[in-house]
Protein backbone atom coordinates (compact mmCIF):
# COMPACT_ATOMS: atom_id res chain seq x y z
CA UNK A 1 0.00 0.00 0.00
CA UNK A 2 1.33 3.44 -0.96
CA UNK A 3 1.88 5.64 2.07
CA UNK A 4 0.84 9.28 2.12
CA UNK A 5 2.63 12.09 3.92
CA UNK A 6 -0.52 12.61 6.04
CA UNK A 7 -0.35 9.02 7.30
CA UNK A 8 3.32 9.34 8.27
CA UNK A 9 2.75 12.73 9.90
CA UNK A 10 -0.07 11.22 11.96
CA UNK A 11 2.33 8.50 13.20
CA UNK A 12 4.92 11.14 14.04
CA UNK A 13 2.44 12.93 16.32
CA UNK A 14 2.53 9.88 18.61
CA UNK A 15 6.32 9.76 19.06
CA UNK A 16 6.36 12.12 22.06
CA UNK A 17 3.75 12.80 24.78
CA UNK A 18 4.29 16.57 24.50
CA UNK A 19 3.84 18.82 21.48
CA UNK A 20 6.64 21.12 22.71
CA UNK A 21 9.62 19.95 24.76
CA UNK A 22 12.54 22.29 24.18
CA UNK A 23 15.91 20.53 23.97
CA UNK A 24 18.22 19.69 21.07
CA UNK A 25 19.40 16.25 22.19
CA UNK A 26 16.80 14.30 20.18
CA UNK A 27 17.45 16.39 17.06
CA UNK A 28 21.23 15.89 17.21
CA UNK A 29 20.72 12.13 17.68
CA UNK A 30 18.50 11.79 14.59
CA UNK A 31 20.70 14.08 12.47
CA UNK A 32 23.72 11.90 13.32
CA UNK A 33 21.77 8.79 12.27
CA UNK A 34 21.07 10.50 8.92
CA UNK A 35 24.74 11.44 8.33
CA UNK A 36 24.32 15.08 9.43
CA UNK A 37 22.38 16.73 6.59
CA UNK A 38 22.52 20.06 8.49
CA UNK A 39 26.20 20.29 7.48
CA UNK A 40 25.39 19.95 3.75
CA UNK A 41 22.93 22.82 3.25
CA UNK A 42 23.33 25.74 0.87
CA UNK A 43 24.32 28.92 2.80
CA UNK A 44 21.76 29.51 5.56
CA UNK A 45 19.95 32.67 6.67
CA UNK A 46 18.41 31.91 10.09
CA UNK A 47 15.45 33.99 11.34
CA UNK A 48 14.08 34.30 14.88
CA UNK A 49 11.79 36.83 16.59
CA UNK A 50 8.28 37.09 17.99
CA UNK A 51 6.63 38.97 15.13
CA UNK A 52 7.44 39.34 11.47
CA UNK A 53 9.65 36.27 10.88
CA UNK A 54 7.49 34.91 8.08
CA UNK A 55 6.94 38.23 6.35
CA UNK A 56 10.64 39.12 6.57
CA UNK A 57 11.58 35.71 5.21
CA UNK A 58 9.11 36.11 2.33
CA UNK A 59 10.69 39.45 1.39
CA UNK A 60 14.25 38.09 1.60
CA UNK A 61 13.21 35.18 -0.62
CA UNK A 62 11.60 37.51 -3.18
CA UNK A 63 14.78 39.62 -3.20
CA UNK A 64 17.14 36.67 -3.61
CA UNK A 65 14.97 35.27 -6.38
CA UNK A 66 15.07 38.74 -7.94
CA UNK A 67 18.85 38.27 -8.06
CA UNK A 68 18.32 35.04 -10.00
CA UNK A 69 19.14 32.85 -6.99
CA UNK A 70 17.37 29.60 -6.13
CA UNK A 71 16.16 29.49 -2.53
CA UNK A 72 15.07 26.82 -0.07
CA UNK A 73 12.68 28.06 2.62
CA UNK A 74 11.46 26.49 5.85
CA UNK A 75 8.56 27.99 7.79
CA UNK A 76 5.93 26.97 10.33
CA UNK A 77 3.18 26.40 11.11
CA UNK A 78 1.55 25.55 7.82
CA UNK A 79 -1.87 26.94 7.02
CA UNK A 80 -3.64 24.58 4.63
CA UNK A 81 -1.14 21.75 3.91
CA UNK A 82 2.08 20.59 5.58
CA UNK A 83 3.94 20.92 2.26
CA UNK A 84 3.91 24.73 2.74
CA UNK A 85 6.62 24.35 5.39
CA UNK A 86 9.26 23.08 2.95
CA UNK A 87 10.02 25.00 -0.23
CA UNK A 88 12.77 23.48 -2.37
CA UNK A 89 14.56 25.84 -4.78
CA UNK A 90 11.41 27.96 -4.98
CA UNK A 91 8.79 25.19 -5.27
CA UNK A 92 6.72 23.56 -2.52
CA UNK A 93 7.97 20.06 -1.81
CA UNK A 94 6.15 17.41 -3.85
CA UNK A 95 4.05 14.73 -2.18
CA UNK A 96 6.40 11.87 -3.27
CA UNK A 97 9.50 13.74 -2.04
CA UNK A 98 7.84 14.70 1.27
CA UNK A 99 6.69 11.11 1.83
CA UNK A 100 10.20 9.83 1.10
CA UNK A 101 12.03 12.09 3.59
CA UNK A 102 9.38 11.70 6.29
CA UNK A 103 9.48 7.92 5.98
CA UNK A 104 13.28 7.90 6.09
CA UNK A 105 13.33 10.05 9.24
CA UNK A 106 10.65 7.93 10.90
CA UNK A 107 12.57 4.72 10.17
CA UNK A 108 15.96 6.12 11.33
CA UNK A 109 14.39 7.46 14.53
CA UNK A 110 13.50 3.90 15.50
CA UNK A 111 10.44 4.70 17.59
CA UNK A 112 12.40 6.74 20.17
CA UNK A 113 10.85 9.86 21.75
CA UNK A 114 11.00 12.91 19.48
CA UNK A 115 8.51 15.74 19.02
CA UNK A 116 6.55 16.27 15.81
CA UNK A 117 8.28 19.59 15.12
CA UNK A 118 11.72 18.10 15.70
CA UNK A 119 11.34 15.12 13.37
CA UNK A 120 9.61 17.16 10.64
CA UNK A 121 12.33 19.82 10.86
CA UNK A 122 14.96 17.13 10.38
CA UNK A 123 12.99 15.92 7.34
CA UNK A 124 13.10 19.45 5.95
CA UNK A 125 16.87 19.68 6.49
CA UNK A 126 17.29 16.32 4.75
CA UNK A 127 15.32 17.53 1.72
CA UNK A 128 17.32 20.79 1.62
CA UNK A 129 20.65 18.95 1.79
CA UNK A 130 19.74 16.77 -1.18
CA UNK A 131 18.41 19.52 -3.47
CA UNK A 132 20.77 22.07 -5.05
CA UNK A 133 20.06 25.75 -4.29
CA UNK A 134 21.93 28.99 -3.67
CA UNK A 135 20.46 29.79 -0.22
CA UNK A 136 18.47 28.22 2.60
CA UNK A 137 16.07 30.37 4.65
CA UNK A 138 15.31 28.77 8.02
CA UNK A 139 12.59 30.23 10.23
CA UNK A 140 12.68 29.30 13.91
CA UNK A 141 9.60 27.49 15.20
CA UNK A 142 9.67 28.64 18.85
CA UNK A 143 12.28 30.68 20.68
CA UNK A 144 15.68 30.06 19.13
CA UNK A 145 18.26 28.69 21.55
CA UNK A 146 16.66 25.25 21.84
CA UNK A 147 14.62 25.32 18.64
CA UNK A 148 15.03 22.33 16.31
CA UNK A 149 16.33 24.63 13.55
CA UNK A 150 19.25 25.80 15.72
CA UNK A 151 21.64 23.09 14.52
CA UNK A 152 23.36 25.03 11.74
CA UNK A 153 26.02 27.70 11.40
CA UNK A 154 24.40 30.30 9.17
CA UNK A 155 25.90 32.88 6.86
CA UNK A 156 23.61 35.46 8.43
CA UNK A 157 21.20 35.59 11.40
CA UNK A 158 18.13 37.84 11.55
CA UNK A 159 16.17 38.74 14.70
CA UNK A 160 12.82 40.46 14.09
CA UNK A 161 10.97 42.38 16.85
CA UNK A 162 10.73 40.56 20.17
CA UNK A 163 7.65 40.82 22.37
CA UNK A 164 5.88 38.79 25.04
CA UNK A 165 4.55 35.48 23.70
CA UNK A 166 4.86 31.78 24.62
CA UNK A 167 5.79 32.78 28.19
CA UNK A 168 5.25 29.21 29.43
CA UNK A 169 8.19 28.06 27.28
CA UNK A 170 10.43 31.12 26.89
CA UNK A 171 10.10 33.10 30.13
CA UNK A 172 7.92 35.82 31.56
CA UNK A 173 10.06 38.89 30.81
CA UNK A 174 11.27 40.50 27.60
CA UNK A 175 14.86 39.92 28.69
CA UNK A 176 14.31 36.16 29.12
CA UNK A 177 12.46 35.87 25.81
CA UNK A 178 15.14 37.92 24.02
CA UNK A 179 17.83 35.61 25.48
CA UNK A 180 16.06 32.63 23.88
CA UNK A 181 15.77 34.41 20.50
CA UNK A 182 19.41 35.55 20.71
CA UNK A 183 20.34 31.88 21.02
CA UNK A 184 20.52 31.73 17.21
CA UNK A 185 23.52 34.11 17.19
CA UNK A 186 26.68 32.20 16.29
CA UNK A 187 30.31 33.09 16.89
CA UNK A 188 31.51 35.59 14.28
CA UNK A 189 28.30 35.41 12.21
CA UNK A 190 26.69 38.81 11.44
CA UNK A 191 23.17 39.37 12.81
CA UNK A 192 20.57 41.78 11.40
CA UNK A 193 18.41 43.10 14.24
CA UNK A 194 15.01 44.70 13.70
CA UNK A 195 13.48 47.35 16.01
CA UNK A 196 13.52 46.14 19.63
CA UNK A 197 12.43 47.31 23.07
CA UNK A 198 15.50 48.47 25.01
CA UNK A 199 15.30 45.51 27.39
CA UNK A 200 15.45 43.05 24.49
CA UNK A 201 18.13 44.96 22.57
CA UNK A 202 20.49 44.97 25.56
CA UNK A 203 20.34 41.17 25.74
CA UNK A 204 20.80 40.71 21.98
CA UNK A 205 23.77 43.11 21.87
CA UNK A 206 25.40 41.48 24.90
CA UNK A 207 25.04 38.02 23.33
CA UNK A 208 26.49 39.26 20.03
CA UNK A 209 29.40 40.96 21.79
CA UNK A 210 30.22 37.79 23.74
CA UNK A 211 30.30 35.79 20.49
CA UNK A 212 32.09 38.39 18.38
CA UNK A 213 29.09 38.55 16.03
CA UNK A 214 28.84 41.84 14.09
CA UNK A 215 25.46 43.53 14.70
CA UNK A 216 23.55 45.23 11.86
CA UNK A 217 20.90 47.00 13.93
CA UNK A 218 17.88 49.15 13.14
CA UNK A 219 18.43 52.76 14.18
CA UNK A 220 22.21 52.32 14.22
CA UNK A 221 23.32 50.71 10.97
CA UNK A 222 20.14 51.01 8.94
CA UNK A 223 17.01 53.13 8.91
CA UNK A 224 13.68 52.64 7.18
CA UNK A 225 10.58 54.81 6.86
CA UNK A 226 7.57 55.52 4.71
CA UNK A 227 7.74 58.85 2.91
CA UNK A 228 5.08 60.10 0.49
CA UNK A 229 3.85 56.62 -0.34
CA UNK A 230 7.36 55.18 -0.88
CA UNK A 231 9.71 53.15 1.28
CA UNK A 232 13.01 54.86 2.04
CA UNK A 233 15.85 52.67 3.31
CA UNK A 234 19.31 53.89 4.26
CA UNK A 235 22.40 52.06 5.39
CA UNK A 236 26.14 52.55 5.12
CA UNK A 237 25.97 51.65 1.40
CA UNK A 238 23.54 54.47 0.58
CA UNK A 239 19.87 55.31 0.11
CA UNK A 240 17.13 53.24 -1.55
CA UNK A 241 13.82 54.74 -2.70
CA UNK A 242 11.47 51.79 -3.26
CA UNK A 243 7.78 50.91 -3.64
CA UNK A 244 5.97 50.10 -0.41
CA UNK A 245 5.89 46.38 0.47
CA UNK A 246 3.21 44.29 -1.20
CA UNK A 247 2.36 43.10 2.34
CA UNK A 248 -0.01 45.56 4.04
CA UNK A 249 0.57 47.35 7.33
CA UNK A 250 2.91 49.86 8.94
CA UNK A 251 4.68 46.97 10.71
CA UNK A 252 5.69 45.64 7.29
CA UNK A 253 7.86 48.73 6.82
CA UNK A 254 10.06 47.50 9.69
CA UNK A 255 10.01 43.92 8.39
CA UNK A 256 10.99 45.26 4.96
CA UNK A 257 13.88 47.14 6.55
CA UNK A 258 15.25 43.96 8.14
CA UNK A 259 14.85 42.11 4.83
CA UNK A 260 16.65 44.88 2.95
CA UNK A 261 19.46 45.01 5.51
CA UNK A 262 19.92 41.26 5.05
CA UNK A 263 19.80 41.49 1.26
CA UNK A 264 22.30 44.35 1.13
CA UNK A 265 24.65 42.34 3.35
CA UNK A 266 24.33 39.51 0.80
CA UNK A 267 25.21 41.85 -2.07
CA UNK A 268 21.75 42.57 -3.50
CA UNK A 269 21.43 45.41 -6.01
CA UNK A 270 18.56 47.90 -6.19
CA UNK A 271 16.55 45.75 -8.61
CA UNK A 272 16.67 42.82 -6.19
CA UNK A 273 15.65 45.09 -3.32
CA UNK A 274 12.68 46.31 -5.37
CA UNK A 275 11.73 42.68 -6.09
CA UNK A 276 11.71 42.08 -2.33
CA UNK A 277 9.08 44.79 -1.93
CA UNK A 278 6.86 43.97 -4.90
CA UNK A 279 7.21 40.19 -5.12
CA UNK A 280 6.66 38.97 -1.55
CA UNK A 281 3.56 36.91 -0.83
CA UNK A 282 2.57 35.69 2.62
CA UNK A 283 -0.88 34.10 3.11
CA UNK A 284 -3.13 35.15 6.00
CA UNK A 285 -1.31 38.43 6.66
CA UNK A 286 -4.12 40.87 5.83
CA UNK A 287 -4.87 38.74 2.78
CA UNK A 288 -7.82 39.89 0.69
CA UNK A 289 -9.89 36.85 -0.29
CA UNK A 290 -10.83 37.04 -3.96
CA UNK A 291 -12.18 33.61 -4.91
CA UNK A 292 -13.86 30.60 -3.34
CA UNK A 293 -17.16 29.63 -1.71
CA UNK A 294 -17.06 32.39 0.93
CA UNK A 295 -16.71 35.05 -1.77
CA UNK A 296 -19.55 33.52 -3.75
CA UNK A 297 -21.89 33.86 -0.77
CA UNK A 298 -20.83 37.49 -0.20
CA UNK A 299 -20.54 39.16 -3.62
CA UNK A 300 -20.93 42.73 -2.33
CA UNK A 301 -18.80 42.35 0.78
CA UNK A 302 -15.05 42.79 1.23
CA UNK A 303 -13.47 39.74 2.86
CA UNK A 304 -10.05 39.68 4.54
CA UNK A 305 -8.07 37.03 6.41
CA UNK A 306 -5.37 37.55 9.04
CA UNK A 307 -3.62 35.03 11.29
CA UNK A 308 -2.00 37.40 13.82
CA UNK A 309 -2.77 36.32 17.39
CA UNK A 310 -0.91 38.34 20.04
CA UNK A 311 -1.02 41.89 21.40
CA UNK A 312 1.58 43.15 18.91
CA UNK A 313 -0.46 41.66 16.08
CA UNK A 314 -3.59 43.41 17.37
CA UNK A 315 -1.77 46.75 17.28
CA UNK A 316 -0.48 46.10 13.75
CA UNK A 317 -3.93 45.04 12.55
CA UNK A 318 -5.57 48.12 14.08
CA UNK A 319 -3.12 50.30 12.18
CA UNK A 320 -4.02 48.60 8.89
CA UNK A 321 -7.76 48.99 9.55
CA UNK A 322 -7.32 52.68 10.39
CA UNK A 323 -5.75 53.28 6.97
CA UNK A 324 -8.23 51.36 4.83
CA UNK A 325 -11.02 53.32 3.08
CA UNK A 326 -13.89 53.95 5.48
CA UNK A 327 -16.37 51.10 5.59
CA UNK A 328 -18.11 49.30 8.49
CA UNK A 329 -15.73 46.54 9.61
CA UNK A 330 -16.95 43.36 11.29
CA UNK A 331 -14.67 40.72 12.79
CA UNK A 332 -15.19 36.97 12.78
CA UNK A 333 -12.77 35.90 15.48
CA UNK A 334 -11.52 32.57 16.84
CA UNK A 335 -8.54 32.33 19.19
CA UNK A 336 -6.49 29.80 21.13
CA UNK A 337 -6.86 29.63 24.91
CA UNK A 338 -3.09 30.17 25.28
CA UNK A 339 -3.16 33.73 23.93
CA UNK A 340 -3.60 37.21 25.47
CA UNK A 341 -7.10 37.73 24.08
CA UNK A 342 -7.72 41.13 25.67
CA UNK A 343 -4.29 42.37 24.59
CA UNK A 344 -5.11 41.37 21.02
CA UNK A 345 -8.63 42.84 20.97
CA UNK A 346 -8.19 46.14 22.81
CA UNK A 347 -6.33 47.93 19.96
CA UNK A 348 -8.94 46.72 17.46
CA UNK A 349 -11.96 48.00 19.43
CA UNK A 350 -12.03 51.58 18.03
CA UNK A 351 -11.92 50.33 14.44
CA UNK A 352 -14.66 47.69 14.32
CA UNK A 353 -18.46 47.72 14.34
CA UNK A 354 -18.92 44.22 15.75
CA UNK A 355 -17.24 40.91 16.52
CA UNK A 356 -18.77 37.49 15.99
CA UNK A 357 -16.95 34.86 18.03
CA UNK A 358 -16.49 31.28 16.87
CA UNK A 359 -14.60 28.27 18.17
CA UNK A 360 -11.75 27.15 15.89
CA UNK A 361 -12.89 23.92 14.21
CA UNK A 362 -11.04 20.71 15.16
CA UNK A 363 -8.65 22.55 17.48
CA UNK A 364 -8.30 21.15 20.99
CA UNK A 365 -6.87 24.42 22.40
CA UNK A 366 -9.54 26.72 20.98
CA UNK A 367 -10.97 29.38 23.23
CA UNK A 368 -14.74 28.86 23.36
CA UNK A 369 -16.86 31.23 21.30
CA UNK A 370 -18.52 32.37 24.52
CA UNK A 371 -15.19 33.30 26.16
CA UNK A 372 -14.09 35.15 23.02
CA UNK A 373 -17.41 37.01 23.00
CA UNK A 374 -16.96 37.98 26.66
CA UNK A 375 -13.42 39.24 26.01
CA UNK A 376 -14.67 41.41 23.14
CA UNK A 377 -17.46 42.90 25.24
CA UNK A 378 -14.96 43.61 28.02
CA UNK A 379 -13.01 45.92 25.69
CA UNK A 380 -16.15 47.63 24.42
CA UNK A 381 -16.89 45.75 21.20
CA UNK A 382 -20.46 44.71 20.35
CA UNK A 383 -20.19 40.93 20.21
CA UNK A 384 -22.17 37.77 19.52
CA UNK A 385 -21.38 34.11 18.85
CA UNK A 386 -21.98 31.86 15.85
CA UNK A 387 -21.70 28.13 15.19
CA UNK A 388 -19.09 28.56 12.43
CA UNK A 389 -17.59 31.01 9.93
CA UNK A 390 -20.37 30.59 7.39
CA UNK A 391 -23.08 31.24 9.97
CA UNK A 392 -21.17 34.27 11.28
CA UNK A 393 -20.79 35.66 7.77
CA UNK A 394 -24.48 35.16 6.98
CA UNK A 395 -25.50 36.98 10.18
CA UNK A 396 -23.24 39.93 9.40
CA UNK A 397 -24.37 40.17 5.76
CA UNK A 398 -28.05 39.97 6.71
CA UNK A 399 -27.57 43.33 8.44
CA UNK A 400 -24.92 44.83 6.12
CA UNK A 401 -24.47 43.14 2.70
CA UNK A 402 -21.60 45.50 1.80
CA UNK A 403 -19.65 45.07 5.02
CA UNK A 404 -15.92 44.66 5.33
CA UNK A 405 -15.45 41.33 7.12
CA UNK A 406 -12.11 40.34 8.66
CA UNK A 407 -11.67 36.72 9.76
CA UNK A 408 -8.93 36.81 12.40
CA UNK A 409 -7.43 35.70 15.70
CA UNK A 410 -5.40 32.60 14.90
CA UNK A 411 -3.23 30.99 12.23
CA UNK A 412 -5.14 27.77 12.92
CA UNK A 413 -8.41 29.48 12.02
CA UNK A 414 -6.73 31.05 8.96
CA UNK A 415 -5.54 27.61 7.85
CA UNK A 416 -9.04 26.19 8.23
CA UNK A 417 -10.45 29.04 6.10
CA UNK A 418 -7.83 28.56 3.38
CA UNK A 419 -8.57 24.82 3.21
CA UNK A 420 -12.36 25.29 3.18
CA UNK A 421 -12.27 28.20 0.74
CA UNK A 422 -9.58 26.79 -1.53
Amino acid sequence: MTQTSDAILARMMALHPKIIDLTLDRVWRLLAALDNPQDKLPPVIHLAGTNGKGSTQAMIRAGLEGMGKSVHAYTSPHLARFHERIRLAGELISEPHLTEVLDECYAKNGGIDITYFEITTVAGLLAFARTPADYTLLEVGLGGRLDATNVITPELSVITPVSIDHEQFLGDTLAKIAAEKAGIIKRGVPVVVGPQPDEAMEVIEATAARLGAPVIAYGQHWHVSEERGRLVFQDETGLLDLPLPALLGAHQIQNAGAALAALRHLGADEAACEAAMTGAEWPARMQKLKTGPLIETAPEAELWLDGGHNAAAGIALADVLAKLPERPTHLICGMLNTKDVSGYMAPLAPHVSSLTAISIPDEINTLSAEDTEAAAKAVGVAAATAENTQAALEAILAKDPQARVLICGSLYLAGHILRENG
